[in-house]
């Protein structure tokens, strides 16, 4: 079974990965894969490079994430030619990542995907879990842990989809509102159900 974890932003699901870590769950990390798909000396940084110029290159052979930021940010244009180029790279080193996992036994995979819906890929999951939480809850922590004023974490909670139509396309919801040993329980109780079922299917 391949269990598609998702939230929004300062939802809690980095929480619940590490949960699912401990528990001894394979994960394979979107964050992650973007992040390797770019090394240096990579396909993926060459085609970059062509697309946007040596400037983007940093001394040591990496990405420099700020220039590439800096070219995309008011952009569009831009912006999409680099998603054609890091977004199909991402998928296919998930999906091997996610063979790999199986073919070694692995009866469960997570994938921790940030931005499952908008990026639709919900045929990549066999389930949806998202991580949840109040409106309230959500700006007043993104506020203290990127030390943003209201307006600036409102900004950057409405880039993203609605926590409602996220709830709306999920599998199964944990509520992150409260303390961590009640997400942990409910976590715990999803997983249970879900393995129960795919042993009766």
């Amino acid at each position: 079974m391949i269990i598609g974890l998702t939230g929004s932003i300062a939802s809690g699901k980095s929480t619940v990965s590490e949960m699912l870590k401990e528990l001894g769950y394979p994960i394979v990390d979107a964050d992650k894969v973007a992040r390797l798909v770019v090394e240096p000396g990579s396909e993926t940084l060459q085609e970059i490079e062509a697309l946007f110029g040596k400037e983007i290159i940093l001394p040591d052979g990496s990405m420099d994430r700020k220039k590439v930021g800096e070219l995309i940010f008011n952009d569009p244009a831009s912006r999409k030619k680099l998603n054609d180029v890091i977004h199909p790279a991402i998928r296919v080193e998930m999906i091997r990542q996610r063979s790999e996992l199986l073919n070694n036994g692995h009866e469960i995979v997570i994938m921790d995907i940030p931005l499952l819906f908008e990026s639709r890929l919900q045929h990549m999951v066999d389930k949806v879990l998202v991580v949840s939480v109040t409106e309230e809850n959500q700006l007043k922590r993104l506020m203290e842990r990127n030390g943003l004023t209201e307006k600036e974490a409102k900004a950057r909670i409405s880039s993203q989809l609605p926590m409602s139509v996220k709830e709306e396309g999920a599998d199964a919801v944990i509520y992150n509102n409260g303390a961590i040993e009640e997400t942990k329980w409910q976590l715990n109780r999803i997983l249970e159900q879900w393995r129960e079922k795919s042993t009766e299917e």
